[in-house]
């Protein structure tokens, strides 16, 4: 009878790519003393959220494709031990755009399938479940949406009749003007994609202007495409008055609180 000697079986990995090389213009003067992913939100940088709930969600490989002071993220990364194991930093050029940071690391990825996101956004769902479904699926990609604050005033409406004022109201989708049966869902900037896929594109998509403008209609023409409406915490780090809002605890919006739930959540594992 043969027996299986090998007590070290192949590892298998989950790689998920962080984006966090722009400049984060839109910070004023945070971002010209940090990078974007390095701002602190209630105390921990978001790259700090972000890598931990990954890990939470068993990725463990994690590629960052470094920009803009990418130093000091790496300085982060050295001084954080618990964040360390299984994170991958590779530098992608000061002035690169995101298809060429892809096309820099892609032959990085170690899992067949593998997750795409920004740095600026903390979150808390099952992506571990988004993740095994969109290869139960065998879908080209999987793209997530969720919620959005609309900043500006809005007019509601019922049956052509004015109802209400409201400002930040809370939405998942839009009307698109001259349009049928079409509903536009808001984009996350989390997306999961096959490697093998994303090759086939590597050497175009490098130089394109907008990487997901210009690349995403091309996979969903001609690849299977699925899209997955989150249920949980997600808010995107847009600019100085996301910060600042979140970061004052005695205006502490209600969607929020999902942030104290993330960091127990961190602590307790």
């Amino acid at each position: 009878m043969r027996t299986n000697l090998n007590k070290n079986p192949q590892k298998i990995y989950k790689t998920a790519v962080i984006l966090c090389g722009g400049k984060g213009t839109r910070l004023g003067h945070i971002g010209k003393k940090l990078p974007k992913t390095l701002v602190k939100i209630q105390g921990k940088e978001i790259l700090w959220y972000i890598i931990n709930i990954l890990k939470i969600n068993n990725f463990n490989h994690i590629i960052l494709p470094l920009g803009y002071k990418g130093g000091l993220i790496k300085k982060f990364i050295y001084k954080n031990k618990k964040l360390r194991p299984n994170v991958e930093l590779i530098d992608t050029g000061i002035n690169s755009n995101i298809g060429k940071r892809i096309y820099k690391i892609i032959e990085k990825i170690k899992s067949k399938n593998f997750l795409l996101l920004n740095g600026d956004a903390i979150f808390d769902f099952n992506l571990k479940k988004y993740f095994n479904d969109h290869e139960k699926k065998k879908c080209g990609s999987t793209f997530i949406t969720g919620e959005s604050t609309y900043q500006y005033g809005t007019i509601g409406t019922r049956l052509g009749k004015v109802i209400d004022f409201k400002r930040n109201i809370v939405y998942d989708s839009v009307n698109v003007r001259n349009t049928k049966n079409y509903i536009a869902y808001n984009y996350t900037g989390i997306t999961i994609l096959n490697k093998n896929l994303i090759k086939k594109y590597s050497k175009s998509f490098k130089n394109f202007s907008n990487f997901e403008k210009e690349l995403f209609p091309k996979i969903i023409k001609k690849n299977k495409s699925s899209f997955i409406k989150l249920k949980g915490f997600f808010h995107s780090m847009d600019n100085f008055k996301d910060i600042d809002m979140v970061n004052k605890t005695s205006l502490f919006p209600k969607r929020y609180k999902g942030i104290k739930k993330i960091k127990k959540k961190i602590y307790e594992n």
